[in-house]
């Protein structure tokens, strides 16, 4: 449930990797949290175009409504140029806004697991780092590129350099379902997928509701 709620609130699947390294649950909780977002955020730019059309949504309205609320970068981004450029770039904004909550989130997680004194796979609490590395390093990048220590045409613009993260993503994935038995998923049931649907059905409408009010 925690997967769950980190990766449809924050940003999908890589949310999910890194809410698990303090969570440290079971691999097919992990996989089965990573396929429900997948699949849900998926469905998510096949539907989200044609209901915003329907209720009416101009550019900018769907776009914060596309950002607010789907789960992955790439769906937001996906979801929004289907409408229009504008679109796009305000889904985009919208959903960075959204991933600034992953560091808060993490520290939020941490804290939870030392207070209680395990977590859910049992492992002991002074196993539980206070502070993730990925977490610090995610803070100093973001805090170099913000501060634009790293021109535009150099490091950033080698199509290596971008091509190598994609690909430790993909082994990231990879990993994940290695360690997946598909037998095991099937006897977690459909409540995992229900979970999903619901919370993703909250945060679209409570998000839609609000854009309709502001």
């Amino acid at each position: 449930s925690s997967l769950l709620g980190v990766g449809g609130a924050i940003s999908g699947a890589s949310a999910i990797v890194a809410a698990d390294t303090v969570v440290q649950a079971k691999k097919e909780d992990s996989a089965m949290a990573i396929g429900v977002i997948t699949l849900l955020g998926t469905l998510g730019i096949v539907f989200y175009p044609e209901i915003g059309m329907a209720v009416g949504l101009n550019d900018f309205d769907y776009g914060v409504w596309a950002g607010a609320s789907l789960h992955e970068t790439a769906q937001v981004v996906a979801a929004g140029d289907s409408i229009s450029q504008e679109s796009k770039e305000v889904a985009t904004v919208v959903k960075l806004v959204r991933i600034c909550w992953l560091a808060p989130i993490v520290m939020y997680l941490v804290f939870r697991m030392r207070r209680e004194g395990k977590n859910q796979s049992h492992t002991r609490t002074a196993e539980v780092p206070w502070v993730p590395w990925f977490l610090v390093m995610f803070v100093v990048f973001a805090a170099v590129r913000s501060c634009e220590l790293l021109p535009e045409e150099g490091l950033l613009s080698l199509e290596p350099l971008s091509t190598g993260f994609k690909w430790l993503m993909c082994a990231g994935m990879a990993g994940v379902g290695l360690h997946t038995n598909l037998r095991e998923l099937l006897h977690a049931g459909p409540r995992p997928l229900l979970v999903g649907t619901l919370q993703w059905a909250l945060l679209a409408g409570v998000s839609l509701a609000l854009i309709r009010c502001l």
